[in-house]
């Protein structure tokens, strides 16, 4: 990606430092243009569980030059298995690593967040600059330019503001009309963080299904910890409104969501305390008509969240980042067409990976009733006995993202 000639820098301020917003500004910075990125923690945000790459994700890291360092960061997880409460395997659906058709449960491209994270910072820290402990409290632009206001008083003046700051964005919040609800909710909520590793937690995904519509979820990352996902099925406003009050809050409710559940609950509830790091959070897509007004545009989740459950979050971060500065930089002159072919050019991939998420199909994988858990995992059994997740990963000519290709840079 390069900028025409004569063509005067870009100013260009990305507000949050996570996988989409330092993707953006690898690409922006190889087109010449003046890239700050301000990240309201005090220190790279280089936590979080564990996340995949599949598709056209795979492809934007390799047109970074960036896949062989990824590679040698990823987590060795061989597949997924459904345990009963006495921890006894029932199906398992390894992961395709034939380098043919589509990902499984399981992609051949796990990595931990925080491992992308600093992979990222590394490729862009000498071109990028990074303001830490700093985020943008508001902003007023004209035809010409976007002044941002800082949450530590200060002030700077941008060509364009760009809002990469999560699911929960103030960027979009403030170019979106006042009341206009951006998620779409499928009835699911989740809780993730680490426990000390045991002898028996393999390299292989345990899921456990309790009745209520509950799954706990067990995958290890390194020779020293595993994680550990609640997950639920429940639409009540306490679920909804738990995930923004205080950590020792969210835990109580998580807990009590699930003690005396069956199987590890109890050690998992037990490490919960005393975990480096907790997170809860409702499943939620964001759908939005527009991802832009004037000078200000929306990449990552802030725009198209498509959550855990469509398997091409970072994907879509990752590849929606390219299509972004690609635009740009081949018409920093005239952001308007830039970021309006933008939307036209990405939209379709992102309808695409948000179409993956079908509420009644994540309802079927949490049974309410013991007798439909029995009945899921005998299926589920017989399917693996008969190779048939294999053979229908192997065969299919398309990943979670469809056919749409990543538009070549001139």
């Amino acid at each position: 990606m390069t900028q025409g000639s004569g063509t005067r820098p870009l100013r260009v301020l990305i507000a949050g430092g996570g996988v989409a917003g330092q993707a953006l500004a690898f690409w922006l910075t190889r087109g010449g243009h003046r890239v700050t990125v301000v990240e309201r923690f005090p220190a790279l945000r280089a936590t979080g569980a564990q996340v995949d790459l599949r598709g056209q994700g795979i492809e934007a890291v390799r047109r970074m030059g960036l896949l062989e360092i990824v590679r040698d960061k990823l987590v060795d997880e061989e597949g997924v298995a459904f345990v009963n409460g006495r921890g006894k395997v029932r199906a398992t659906i390894m992961a395709n690593t034939s380098g043919q058709g589509r990902q499984t449960l399981t992609s051949e491209y796990e990595i931990m967040r925080g491992d992308l994270v600093r992979i990222l910072n590394d490729a862009t820290k000498h071109d990028t600059s990074y303001v830490f402990g700093k985020s943008v409290d508001s902003f007023e632009q004209d035809d010409h330019n976007v002044v941002a206001r800082f949450s530590d008083g200060t002030s700077g003046e941008f060509d364009l503001l760009v809002g990469a700051d999560g699911q929960g964005s103030r960027i979009r919040r403030a170019i979106l009309p006042e009341g206009f609800d951006p998620y779409w909710r499928v009835g699911i909520h989740m809780a993730y963080w680490f426990v000390p590793r045991i002898g028996s937690d393999s390299n292989i995904r345990d899921t456990y299904m309790v009745p209520g519509g509950r799954q706990i979820m067990r995958r290890s990352h390194s020779p020293a910890e595993t994680q550990v996902y609640f997950v639920i099925r429940e639409e009540s406003e306490e679920a909804s409104a738990v995930h923004g009050e205080p950590v020792e809050r969210q835990q109580e409710f998580w807990a009590s969501r699930f003690r005396g559940a069956g199987w590890q609950t109890e050690r998992f509830i037990e490490g919960m305390r005393t975990s480096p790091f907790f997170y809860s959070q409702e499943i939620a897509q964001v759908r939005t008509d527009t991802w832009s007004k004037g000078r200000v545009v929306l990449a990552g989740d802030a725009a198209h969240c498509a959550s855990p459950y469509s398997g091409m979050g970072i994907s879509g971060g990752l590849v929606g980042a390219y299509v972004l500065a690609n635009e740009i930089n081949q018409r920093p002159d005239n952001l308007p067409t830039a970021l309006a072919n933008y939307d036209t050019v990405l939209r379709p991939f992102v309808n695409e990976i948000q179409a993956e998420v079908n509420p009644r199909l994540l309802r079927l994988g949490m049974p309410i009733t013991q007798r439909a858990i029995d009945a899921f995992q005998t299926a589920t059994a017989l399917a693996c006995f008969l190779h048939i997740p294999d053979l229908v990963a192997r065969c299919s000519k398309e990943d979670r993202g469809g056919d749409w290709q990543l538009p070549q840079s001139p």
